[in-house]
């Protein structure tokens, strides 16, 4: 009985201290934070402009050099606000990034659907992915003027596509790790002006 109590306090210490590694992990070693996002009516809807913040840290970069692809997920929503009931979902799109090294050509590729494009240094690629630039995000008519919205907008490092092995020495190493933050804000359609 002893020993199984004795088992038991181990295991439990290396639970307690896994634990600890992980909420240790919560000091990210990298960030995405959203420095400025805008809509506007376009020729045909409303476009969105955004710019990021972007650090990965050094593990990460590191990681992408050694020929580790990196995917990120751009998520926008834009909901009209209803007192009476739950918001109603006007407009949504997710763009998904996948950043690769190649050694043979030594340059970064950068990844969105079915395009590709290649840079010389990752700070390039990177710059890519923090910046849109009229990005078409709802149809016209589809927002009413005058009517109230909430806008939200984040950009986040997708750790689920890291292979296997990093994903569960992502759960527990910081450097691993990148915060995100999401931009929400009030959003409210200017009337057309009339056609002279």
């Amino acid at each position: 009985m002893a020993s199984i109590t004795r088992c038991c306090r181990s295991w439990l210490s290396r639970l307690a201290l896994l634990l600890a590694l992980a909420l240790a992990g919560i000091a990210h070693a990298g960030s995405i934070e959203p420095v400025h996002a805008d809509l506007k009516q376009g020729e045909d809807g409303h476009v969105l402009s955004a710019e990021f913040s972007v650090d990965l840290g050094s593990r990460l970069e590191e990681a992408v050099a050694r020929g580790v692809p990196l995917y990120f997920n751009l998520e926008f929503v834009l909901e009209r606000n209803r007192w009476y009931w739950l918001n109603e979902q006007v407009a949504s799109i997710t763009i998904n990034y996948r950043l690769a090294y190649n050694a043979l050509t030594r340059q970064y590729r950068l990844s969105v659907g079915g395009l590709h494009q290649s840079f010389a240094t990752l700070a390039e690629a990177m710059r890519v992915i923090a910046r849109i630039s009229a990005l078409p995000v709802a149809d016209k008519g589809a927002l009413k003027p005058g009517e109230n919205y909430t806008a939200a907008l984040r950009l986040s490092l997708d750790r689920s596509q890291l292979p296997k092995p990093l994903q569960v020495d992502a759960i527990a190493n910081s450097d691993w790790q990148v915060s995100t933050k999401a931009l929400r804000w009030q959003f409210s359609p200017a009337p057309e002006s009339p056609a002279k």
